[in-house]
């Protein structure tokens, strides 16, 4: 999942970048209204985190814009209002969530995997792909009943194919879950990360649509000849 922090303390965006990327997340930092419209134009995000108080404008502005997006992101807000009026505004002006400063971290994550699992498109807390199992909401995968340990690359790839596993996915839509703004990656890294994981899920489970992309599959495993 990458997500777009909006926030002009740069000692909190550093411990919540800091926090999230040990999760497995992508994260890109924007101080201001207009950074955030460029990353918003440039990227599609799956999360946004929105603080309201920032220096070139009230944050609850860049909802019309984030509400106008093909693919509408999560929207959390944060902030120190802590007036119920500011909430219901922030809430009737589109935003799916409200965390008041100074929050846990933990507590940001653990909302921020509420609102997934009810946008997400498969309705099972657990999906299950044959002997495989993917836990979204424990960051965990399971085969043959065992444990698979994933890296956070790894895992951060096949967590947006599991949020959606009947759609899709570009390379494009892949990439921008695996990184963020300056990060230098080669051209086949998508390539070899979709190995990596057909490798410890099972080769079936990762499906390629020539000149489409890549979505999950049900398809059982092959027996070994």
């Amino acid at each position: 999942m990458r997500i777009l922090l909006v926030e002009d303390d740069t000692g909190l965006a550093d411990a919540v970048c800091s926090y999230l990327q040990a999760k497995a997340f992508v994260v890109d930092v924007a101080p201001g209204l207009a950074e955030a419209r460029a990353a918003l134009t440039a990227v599609q995000y799956a999360a946004v985190l929105l603080d309201l108080h920032l220096g070139d404008g009230d944050g609850l502005s860049l909802l019309p814009t984030i509400r106008a997006l093909r693919e509408r992101p999560i929207v959390i807000v944060l902030t120190a209002r802590d007036q119920v009026t500011d909430r219901i505004r922030g809430l009737d002006a589109g935003a799916d969530d409200y965390l008041i400063k100074p929050y846990d971290p933990a507590e940001l994550l653990a909302r921020l995997r509420a609102v997934e699992r009810r946008r997400s498109t498969s309705s099972a807390p657990v999906l299950r792909l044959g002997t495989l199992e993917i836990d979204l909401a424990r960051d965990l995968v399971r085969k043959d009943g065992f444990p698979v340990t994933l890296t956070q690359k790894e895992w951060a790839l096949l967590r947006v194919m599991a949020t959606r596993p009947d759609r899709i996915h570009t390379r494009e839509n892949l990439a921008d879950a695996l990184y963020g703004f300056g990060d230098e990656a080669d051209s086949n890294t998508l390539e070899v990360f979709i190995s990596r994981l057909r490798r410890k899920l099972g080769r079936n489970h990762i499906q390629t649509l020539r000149g489409l992309g890549y979505r999950l599959s049900f398809a059982p495993e092959e027996e070994p000849e």
